[in-house]
């Protein structure tokens, strides 16, 4: 509504034919009706200002909320007991293997204090070489504080003299240190390696796999060709690998071929498997079949080498496909019975 400045001079009377018709109903107002109206204005003004602050808090908080500014989630922090173990256990593998052969000589001793330094002052009665590490592998890493790390090793170890303990796995307790701060740049041993015994649960009961008892290989099953043909291609080098394989599945070849020719010795299904007999017909499209595949390899220079594979095999067009190599077999659930290792050679 806009408001007009009062004239000083007394308007001249106008004709009611020359009021502008604005589709808005006019009316004179009264001095009581005016004096009504500016208290009106007054209190409003007054309630304007005191809810203002209010209303501009509430206006705040809501442009502050999650929802209208996306906010990017904060990534999560690596652990350093779980993300830098790798680095400390490799060095302590090295440092065991040169530990074991270490003897008298200064060459033995320089190549010592490339991991302990303290190495370099000290004697050593043993002959260098009387023994060897065959292979080392760290198998319990430890963080005792930040930037250090307690590695043990377990190392097969072979003696020149050939005796009864030659070749045995014995156990070193490794202490690792970081060195270079946050970001270590090296590593060092505060200490000489600690012989021990194996670590409590080093060996395991083998666990219990998901798959029915295994048996001979059925010649008359689509499955067994497709994985006969299959592996025949992967491994030997014969046959056209891309013909066995499910649309999307990307499979190489070994090459170098390892071996001249592979043979199945048993096959296991994931869970209940087919019906007896309904192996030997035609799968419908789609239908999905997880074995386990115990294969035998026969190379240049070995013979009858086991080795097992978990297959996907999935069906289309009247035929079995691989579709996938699984990285490893499937477990058993935890508290269920299992008989998948009833008759597995492997």
């Amino acid at each position: 509504m806009k408001w007009r400045r009062k004239e000083e001079q007394t308007p001249l009377p106008v004709e009611e034919s020359a009021q502008p018709d604005t589709g808005w109903a006019t009316t004179s107002m009264s001095t009581g009706a005016m004096a009504n109206w500016t208290a009106v204005v007054r209190w409003s003004a007054w309630g304007l200002l005191l809810t203002g602050p209010l209303l501009g808090g509430l206006a705040l908080a809501s442009t502050a909320q999650p929802a209208a500014v996306p906010t990017r989630a904060e990534a999560p922090r690596a652990q350093p007991a779980s993300s830098d173990s790798v680095a400390p256990a490799g060095f302590a593998e090295v440092y065991v293997a040169a530990y074991v052969k270490a003897g008298d000589s200064d060459a033995d001793a320089e190549e010592l204090a490339a991991f302990y330094p303290a190495a370099r002052s000290m004697s050593w009665s043993s002959e260098g070489g009387a023994e060897r590490t065959e292979s080392a592998s760290a198998v319990q890493v430890r963080q005792i504080s930040a930037s250090y790390w307690s590695v043990t090793v377990a190392a097969r170890i072979t003696s020149s003299a050939k005796d009864a303990d030659s070749g045995r796995v014995r156990y070193f307790q490794v202490p690792v240190r970081a060195t270079g701060g946050r970001g270590a740049s090296g590593w060092t041993a505060a200490a000489l390696p600690a012989e021990v015994a194996a670590p409590t649960g080093a060996k395991g009961a083998a666990p219990e796999l998901s798959y029915g008892a295994a048996h001979a290989p059925l010649n008359s099953d689509p499955a067994v060709q497709t994985v006969r043909g299959f592996l025949a291609a992967y491994l030997t080098g014969r046959g056209e690998l891309d013909r066995y394989l499910s649309p999307g599945t990307a499979l190489h070849a070994v090459r170098p071929a390892p071996y001249t020719a592979v043979a199945l010795t048993q096959i296991a299904d994931h869970g209940q498997g087919p019906a007896e007999g309904a192996e030997a017909q035609a799968p419908p499209d789609g239908v999905q079949r997880r074995l386990l595949v115990d294969v035998e390899g026969d190379g240049q220079h070995t013979s009858s080498r086991p080795m097992t594979y978990a297959i996907e095999l999935r069906a289309r067009d009247g035929r079995w496909e691989v579709a996938s190599l699984e990285a490893a077999p499937a477990l058993a659930a935890p508290g269920t019975n299992s008989n998948s290792q009833e008759g597995q050679g492997s």
